[in-house]
């Protein structure tokens, strides 16, 4: 173990979060998501909620200043999204600074970044829409 590192973050995880450059992109992907087809690495959390690992990750990772850092999947025509679920994300994401905008795109082209994703953390959140990527920024 290490001092002031979440025990949510697993060496993987914490392995990949240290390799990644800026303008790097991980995905922290529903139960659900198509990660193992997609190519990137893949990092298992089942059994953590995607607000859980980002609330742990994000004292160690700087989000992009540069480019929208935050960006989630838009509902499928005729689909409707929980508020709920990027309201827990916000939430754990504003715990060093305020909240970036989460940007939402259409689900084959967050598919498409997806495969160029560093690489995609695959958590046992269960809601629908509830994945997320972010974009690795300059430590200042």
């Amino acid at each position: 173990m290490l001092k002031t590192i979440s025990p949510l973050i697993s060496p993987t995880l914490l392995k990949v979060l240290t390799e990644m450059g800026h303008g790097d992109e991980i995905i922290f992907s529903d139960a659900h998501f198509p990660a193992q087809s997609l190519g990137p690495q893949v990092i298992r959390a089942d059994g953590l909620s995607v607000s859980d690992l980002l609330r742990a990750i994000i004292p160690l990772f700087e989000l992009d200043s540069y480019a929208p850092p935050l960006v989630m999947m838009a509902a499928v025509e005729g689909d409707t999204l929980d508020p709920s679920v990027e309201a827990r994300y916000r939430d754990a994401l504003s715990l060093e600074a305020p909240c970036p905008d989460i940007v939402r795109i259409d689900r084959y082209a967050f598919y498409e970044r997806a495969q160029k994703a560093f690489a995609i953390v695959i958590t046992g959140e269960c809601a629908k829409y509830g994945n997320i990527l972010l974009k690795k920024g300059v430590t200042p």
